[in-house]
Formats: structure tokens, C-alpha cells, sequence
């Protein structure tokens, strides 16, 4: 057989498999891929609403413009209220960005050691989390420590748990998914133990001081750390595909991924984190050795994207209060987000 011939067969089977990929693929992220690129951000958020989301609502921060609003679709469904760019949004894991933070900042005041162990800062959990005493902070915060996922355990968003403690008994005396440093596992254990090791490390609750140290300087009045700090009236409904029920009543308090805010607010934060207005250079160096400075959010009935385009000096934040859990939806948000990222680079270079 020639080599002609050989990547001849190649390209076949390559072409044959790639056909075949496409019957497990959802045609809708497909036709979601393949449109023509709208002109408009405007158009993109209706074209996204038109792809199923309930509703949508995108803030565009570019540097020496005034920041921008788009929205489409329901704030609440059931009432018919337009989605409202001033609606607060439950955020999911965008709240670790500001855990992180705070890490930093006690890190550089030297109150906490990025090198000290979980067995030293949570003793009593020795014998109950596999490697206490090879676990660093560092570790966790990075997403290296090996800890269990409780939001993975078996039916836990059927019924999700109601406060720390119950997060945490989900995966007491399991065994590690790894050997601390060996790689990365996206773990939203470890956070919540950094909640605990910043309460007691504090003396008081870490929301406080991030309230302190982050909110209050940057002025931003439209975040919370809890759901139960705000008026449900001002939180968009959250919407989970197959149920008419309304997701915004369910409560998540780790600090894994508790907080609410306004698209508006995520912004600010997060232009402040990437342009260093937030953080001193020494706070500065040791957050950029531990986490990132961008991150997505998704808990029952909403997904949520926050990211800083340095080409463009811009930052993007995309709601949506629509989920379904199996992927589906979140590669279609980040589809969207996608297109919206190149709309706004393409007005930039014109």
C-alpha cells in the first residue's frame, strides 16, 4: 500500500468519525457555532434567547467607554418581567475570586501560611479527610489537594444540603481522588474549608471581612454573601430545564459559591482584580501565584461567566437563568459568551 493510499484511508476514517461525532452533539450548540455573527451585542443576547435560555443579561465594561447593558428574555417567567440589568444574580463560583482575595491579603499580613497543612488549621479533622497533614492551604486554594467534591456525591442536587456541616459530612472518611500536588481536581470542598480556616483564623466570619476589605472599598453596595441578606423581590428567577418551579428560593451558604450581585457589580470587582487597584503589589504576586483572575458560576438555576480580555482592555460578565446540569446548556452560554467576546473585539479593531 503507497503512502497515497494510507492517508487516503486517514482521511476517510477522520471525515467518517467526525460525521458520526456530530449525531452526540446537541444540533442546537451546533446551529449556535455555525451562525453568521451578528453585529450587535444586542442582537446575540435576543439570538441567545431564541437558542432556549428564559433570560439574559450581559455587562460590557471596555476602558474609557461607559460601561454597557444587554438584556433579553424574563426575570421572572411566571410574571412576564423582562429581564432587568439591575437584578441581582446568584453567582455561583465566581465567589471563589473573592475567597481568593482574601487569602492574599491575609497571607501578606501574615495571619495565614500558604505552607501550613489542613491538619494544622482544622485539627479535628484528622482521620476523617484522607492527607490532612499533607494538604497545604496552597493546595486547596490551587484545586490540588486530592479532597472529595461534595457537590459531586450521589443525589446531592436533587436534595441539596442546607448548611456547612452537611456539605462537609458528604465526604467525611471518603477516599481522596488523588495524592495532594499530583494534579488538578476542581473541588468545591476545598473552598469551604477555607471558609472555615478564615472564621477561625479571623476570630469572625471571613463574609465580614471580605465585605471590609473588598466590597466597601470598591463601593460595591449591590453584592452579598448570602441569599438571605437581600430582598428576593430584586433576585432574578433561576430556571432549571424540566421544572416549572422557581430555583431562586434555594439557598447556598458555603463560601464555595454563596454570593449575589449585579452583573454591574461582578465588573467592577473584576476590572479592579486584573488592573491591581484591588490588591498591593505584595498582595498582588501571592494572589497571582494561587489563583486565577477569571472563573464562570453555575448552581441550580443559573450560570454565570466573568472574564477580563486584556487584548481589548475589557471586561465581560454574561448571566443567564437558565440550566440543565448535563452540559448542554453551559456549552451553549459559553458559545454565546464567545460570540459576544468577538463582537466587541471586532467593533474595537474597526
Amino acid at each position: 500500500m503507497t503512502k497515497r493510499q494510507i492517508k487516503r484511508i486517514f482521511r476517510i476514517v477522520f471525515i467518517i468519525a467526525s460525521i458520526t461525532s456530530l449525531f452526540f452533539v446537541p444540533w442546537i450548540l451546533v446551529k449556535a457555532w455555525i451562525l453568521p455573527l451578528p453585529d450587535t451585542v444586542q442582537e446575540q443576547v435576543y439570538e441567545a434567547i431564541g437558542h432556549g435560555f428564559d433570560g439574559m443579561i450581559v455587562y460590557v465594561d471596555e476602558a474609557g467607554k461607559v460601561p454597557k447593558f444587554y438584556t433579553a428574555g424574563w426575570k421572572n417567567r411566571e410574571n412576564k418581567t423582562p429581564s432587568d440589568p439591575q437584578s441581582l444574580f446568584k453567582i455561583g463560583s465566581i465567589s471563589k475570586l473573592y475567597v481568593a482575595v482574601a487569602v492574599a491579603k491575609l497571607v501578606h499580613d501574615k495571619r495565614l501560611s500558604l505552607d501550613k497543612t489542613l491538619a494544622d488549621y482544622l485539627p479535628e479533622l484528622v482521620g476523617r479527610i484522607e492527607n490532612v497533614d499533607k494538604i497545604t492551604l496552597r493546595l486547596m486554594v490551587q484545586h490540588r489537594s486530592g479532597i472529595p467534591n461534595y457537590t459531586d456525591c450521589p443525589g446531592y442536587w436533587d436534595t441539596p444540603t442546607k448548611s456547612i456541616k452537611e456539605s462537609l459530612e458528604l465526604v467525611m472518611d471518603k477516599p481522596a481522588y488523588f495524592e495532594p500536588d499530583k494534579r488538578y481536581g476542581y473541588s468545591n470542598t476545598n473552598f469551604l474549608l477555607i471558609g472555615k480556616i478564615l472564621d477561625k483564623t479571623l476570630g469572625y466570619s471571613h463574609r465580614q471581612y471580605i465585605k471590609k476589605e473588598v466590597l466597601i472599598p470598591l463601593e460595591l453596595y449591590n453584592t452579598y454573601s448570602l441569599l438571605s441578606e437581600v430582598d428576593l423581590e430584586d433576585v432574578a428567577s433561576g430556571y432549571y430545564v424540566g421544572y416549572e418551579e422557581d430555583m431562586k428560593f434555594y439557598d447556598f451558604v458555603g463560601p464555595s459559591g454563596s454570593m449575589i450581585a449585579t452583573a454591574q457589580d461582578v465588573g467592577i470587582f473584576l476590572r479592579a482584580l486584573n488592573d491591581g487597584s484591588l490588591l498591593n503589589e505584595g498582595e498582588q504576586e501571592i494572589y497571582s501565584s494561587i489563583y486565577v483572575y477569571e472563573h464562570g458560576g453555575l448552581v441550580l438555576g443559573y450560570q454565570s461567566l466573568a472574564e477580563y480580555h486584556k487584548d481589548i482592555d475589557a471586561v465581560v460578565i454574561q448571566f443567564v437563568n437558565t440550566t440543565n446540569f448535563d452540559g448542554y446548556d453551559w456549552n451553549l452560554s459559553q458559545i454565546v459568551y464567545n460570540r459576544i467576546v468577538k463582537i466587541v473585539r471586532s467593533k474595537k479593531s474597526s
